[in-house]
C-alpha cells in the first residue's frame, strides 16, 4: 500500500515559521554545544594524527574512526535542523541524497562500537594472540567493511525512490527529512525490522563481551586492572549503543507526533536531538580521550593550542 506523501509546502513554511522566533534561542543552544563538540572532536583528531605511536594501535584507530563519524554525525544532523527550523526548503534530488547519507552515518555508530568491543575482547581474552589478530591492516579493513554494510543496510529506501519517481520528484522542493523517501507503508515496517535486529544482535553481542571480559577479569592469569578497563569501557559502549539506536527509533514517533500536534512534534525533535544526537557524541571522547592517560596527556596540550610547557606530547612514553 503506498503512503500519502503529499504535501502543501506553502502551509508547512508558514507552520515553520510561525514556530521560529520562539525556537531561536533552542538553536542558540544547540549551535553552542555543537561547536564545543566539534572543537573537542577535532582536537583529538590532531592528538591522534600528531602521534605516530597512535596510529598504529588498533585501538586508537577504531577510537579515531569513531570521533570522525561523531563529528560527521554533529554537522550532517545539525544542518538537516538547521534547514528545517529556518524553513529552507531544498529539491528532492538533493535532499533524497542528503537524508541517505544523513541515515547512514547513524548505522556507523553502532557498527563501530561493535568493531571497538570485539578488539578489546582480543586484548583481555586472547591477549597472546592480540598483536596477530588485531593489526592495522585488519582494523583498516573492517573499517572499509563497516561503511559497505552501513550504506547496503540504508540503500533500500534509496533504490526505490530512484527506481518509482517521476523526473518532477526532483525538482520539487521539500522540507528536507528522511519520511519523504518512505514511499509505501512496507519499507516503515522493514526499516523497522532492520533496526530491530541490529539492535538486538549487538546488544547481545556487546552483553556476551561483556561477560566475558569479567570472567577473564577474575582469572590469575588476567592483569586485574587493564580487565577493569576493559569491563568498564564496554559497558559504556553498551550505553552508547543504546543511545545510538534510539535514533533510529525517534522518527517515527516523530512522525506520529506532527499528525497530532506540531508544537508537540517540535519540542520532541528538539529534545531527541539534544539527548540522542549531541549526548552520545560527547561519550566517546569520555570513554577514550579522557580515560586513557597517555591519549589525554596528548590531548591536553593540543585543546589549550599547546600554551603551557608543563604538558607537551613529547613526554609521552607509548
Amino acid at each position: 500500500m503506498e503512503l500519502n506523501i503529499s504535501q502543501n509546502n506553502d502551509s508547512e513554511v508558514f507552520v515553520y515559521g510561525k514556530n521560529i522566533p520562539s525556537n531561536f534561542y533552542r538553536v542558540v543552544l544547540a549551535q553552542v554545544l555543537v561547536c564545543i563538540f566539534l572543537y573537542v572532536n577535532f582536537m583529538m583528531l590532531f592528538s591522534f594524527f600528531r602521534k605516530e605511536a597512535f596510529r598504529q594501535d588498533t585501538r586508537y584507530i577504531l577510537f579515531a574512526h569513531m570521533l570522525f563519524i561523531d563529528t560527521l554525525v554533529l554537522i550532517v544532523t545539525d544542518l538537516g535542523m538547521l534547514l528545517i527550523y529556518f524553513c529552507i526548503l531544498v529539491p528532492g534530488g538533493y535532499c533524497i541524497f542528503f537524508c541517505t547519507f544523513m541515515e547512514t552515518l547513524t548505522n556507523y555508530t553502532p557498527l563501530t562500537l561493535t568493531a571497538m568491543c570485539l578488539e578489546r575482547y582480543v586484548a583481555i581474552c586472547i591477549p597472546l594472540r592480540h598483536a596477530e589478530i588485531s593489526t592495522v591492516q585488519r582494523t583498516l579493513f573492517g573499517i572499509l567493511f563497516i561503511w559497505i554494510l552501513g550504506f547496503f543496510l540504508n540503500s533500500t529506501d534509496l533504490f526505490i525512490v530512484l527506481a518509482t519517481q517521476p523526473e518532477s520528484f526532483y525538482l520539487e522542493s521539500y522540507i528536507c527529512s528522511y519520511e519523504m523517501m518512505l514511499l509505501y507503508i512496507w519499507q516503515t515496517d522493514l526499516r523497522s525490522y532492520i533496526c530491530l535486529v541490529m539492535f538486538l544482535a549487538i546488544f547481545l553481542f556487546i552483553v556476551l563481551t561483556y561477560i566475558k571480559i569479567v570472567y577473564a577479569a577474575r582469572a590469575a592469569s588476567v592483569e586485574k586492572t587493564s580487565a577493569s578497563k576493559a569491563r568498564n569501557t564496554v559497558f559504556l559502549h553498551a550505553v552508547q549503543l543504546v543511545l545510538s539506536l534510539i535514533v533510529l527509533i525517534c522518527p517515527f514517533v516523530e512522525t506520529y507526533l506532527m499528525e497530532i500536534n506540531f508544537q508537540i512534534f517540535s519540542d520532541v525533535r528538539y529534545f531527541n536531538f539534544l539527548s540522542f544526537t549531541l549526548f552520545p557524541r560527547c561519550l566517546s571522547p569520555l570513554i577514550y580521550g579522557l580515560r586513557d592517560e597517555k591519549f589525554c596527556y596528548v590531548f591536553r596540550h593540543y585543546i589549550i593550542c599547546g600554551l603551557t610547557k608543563s604538558v607537551s606530547p613529547k613526554l609521552v612514553e607509548i
